[in-house]
Order: structure tokens, then C-alpha cells, then sequence
């Protein structure tokens, strides 16, 4: 799996990506929610790099298949995830990742390990949880 810059564009957007594709489908009301969600002008990543960081996921995914079946361990996906470090960055996508994830109406097991791992690394790395109880 290649590697970005923590808390690059490319970084973040990859995190999008795998969220779109993780449930072995990419549907068009994920894209959809993507562009309404506003998070790609918010990382500073126009649609043709996205589209290409999209298309680089899938290569590198199909690099690591089993017998045609795709698998994301958890230590690349702890990979992946811990090139977010930025606490508003990680919040922000965070945010997009539940509305890719609702957008088709229905939350695939796949999709449920990505923003439960996301979660609990992000959350006891930045004390997320901390700080909304104490702001609320």
C-alpha cells in the first residue's frame, strides 16, 4: 500500500475512498454524498485527484487479493488511519465517512469495521470522547 504524508490531501482522501469501496461497491449515492458533504474542497482535493486516488486504493487493494477475494488487514487499516493526526481533520472525516457509508441506506459489515476502527484509534488517540462530554 503506497504512503502520503500524514494529514496530506492524498491521506485523507484515500481514508474517503476506502469508506466508498471498503463494502466491494461503489454506489452512486456515496458519490453523491461525498460531493455534498463538501470534505474534498475542505482537504484541498479537486474530483480528477480524487478520482485518481480512488483508482490507485483499488490497484493497490487487488495487489494484496487472495484467491480473488480482496482483504484489508487490521494492521494496514490502522496504516491508513493513522496517517490522520490532525484532531479536526480526523472529526471532519469522520463526519463524511457516516454519510458515504448511509448514503445507500444500508451499512455493510465492512463499513461497520472501518468507522468502528476508525473511531476507536482516532477517539484514544485524540480523547474525542473527553472533550465532547466535557463540551456538552
Amino acid at each position: 500500500m503506497r504512503r502520503y504524508e500524514t494529514d496530506s490531501p492524498q491521506a485523507a482522501g484515500r481514508v474517503l475512498a476506502l469508506a466508498m469501496v471498503v463494502d466491494g461497491n461503489l454506489a452512486q449515492s456515496e458519490l453523491a454524498a461525498l460531493d455534498s458533504s463538501k470534505i474534498l474542497q475542505h482537504i484541498e482535493l479537486d474530483q480528477d485527484a480524487f478520482q485518481l486516488l480512488l483508482q490507485e486504493l483499488c490497484q493497490d487493494m487487488l495487489t494484496s487479493a487472495f484467491h480473488g477475494e480482496v482483504r484489508i488487514d487490521g494492521a494496514m487499516l490502522d496504516g491508513l488511519l493513522d496517517e490522520i493526526r490532525h484532531p479536526d481533520l480526523r472529526r471532519r472525516l469522520m463526519q463524511a465517512m457516516w454519510r458515504i457509508a448511509d448514503a445507500d441506506g444500508w451499512l455493510a459489515d465492512a463499513e461497520a469495521v472501518l468507522l468502528a476502527r476508525a473511531s476507536t484509534l482516532w477517539c484514544a488517540e485524540t480523547n474525542f470522547s473527553g472533550r465532547v462530554l466535557a463540551e456538552a
